[in-house]
């Protein structure tokens, strides 16, 4: 018996502004694709629009609510021998995009999954920033909650890489602040926003620059945020124990968490299982109503 024809997913980057950016393997894609699964179906139609392209199989809406739900029946499509497109607002699907799951449950399938190359909001801001690119990370959204937001950057202290975040404009401020309370003033960065549209720009310098220039300026549009990392010089004991309370507050065991740290760091570990012994009592009697 034949095996049942297979179809492909595929995943096209979108333009992240300039609609020039388009590929043609992505207009072509556009045309021809049986199902087009977009995260928003207004912006893809006017996309489509935009491009001159006219949008003949189905189109429906899948984003991070529904996607689990449909993933599933996507695939099946791909596997009965239909294409299928997976598209996100702009840039990737599934960096910080729907898409994710789709690709898991194709793979699971044993269904072809192929990528339609284009722009990245992540890869341009990076190429702009000035910092080291040989390395970096991708850590989408700062968390909202100003907790949550301290205890993510404590635990990329000793991040050597560079790092880049995705944010709103209208918390722009207060994670460039946290990113100072974290990594110093004196860490070096770039804000880059409205990337290949009309008033792109990109800010570069100290962390602590970039704070004034935000409260200044209160910049608009899509905003990525890059940081260079940690200093090849060792990370100090009171960084080390900072970054070590982070993760203990997020699930790590402290003997794991001051073993790595000794490790990277180069300090001793028992003097630095004494330090975030010293800093957890310390935070616990503060703690204490008086």
């Amino acid at each position: 018996m034949e095996s049942a024809p297979h179809g492909i997913v595929l995943l096209g980057a979108t333009p992240i502004g300039n609609t020039d950016d388009a590929s043609a393997r992505l207009r072509e894609a556009l045309a021809v694709a049986d199902v087009v699964a977009a995260e928003d179906t207004r912006r893809l139609r006017d996309l489509a629009s935009r491009l001159g392209i006219e949008v003949r199989g189905r189109v429906i809406a899948v984003h991070d609510h529904n996607e689990g739900e449909r993933a599933a029946d996507l695939v099946k499509v791909a596997a009965d021998g239909g294409t299928v497109l997976v598209v996100s607002d702009a840039g990737m699907p599934t960096v910080s995009d729907p898409g994710y799951r789709v690709v898991s449950e194709a793979i699971a399938a044993d269904v072809p999954v192929t990528v339609l190359p284009g722009p990245s909001a992540v890869l341009t801001a990076l190429a702009l920033s000035g910092l080291p690119t040989d390395r970096f990370c991708f850590e989408g959204f700062a968390p909202r909650k100003a907790g949550e937001r301290a205890r993510a950057f404590g635990s990329l202290v000793a991040e050597p890489r560079t790092m880049v975040f995705f944010e709103a404009p209208h918390r722009l401020v207060d994670t460039l602040r946290a990113m100072v309370e974290a990594w110093g003033a004196d860490r070096q960065g770039s804000v880059s926003r409205e990337l290949t549209k009309t008033y792109e720009e990109t800010r570069r310098g100290t962390l602590g620059e970039l704070v004034a220039w935000a409260e200044e300026s209160q910049p608009r549009g899509e905003i990525v945020v890059c940081v260079a990392g940690r200093p090849a010089e060792a990370l100090g004991t009171e960084a080390a124990v900072q970054e070590a309370l982070a993760r203990i507050d997020g699930g790590e065991r402290a003997k794991d968490v001051v073993a790595d740290l000794a490790t990277t760091t180069g300090l001793p570990r028992r003097d630095l299982y004494d330090a975030v012994l010293r800093a957890r009592q310390s935070r616990s009697a503060d703690a204490r109503p008086s």
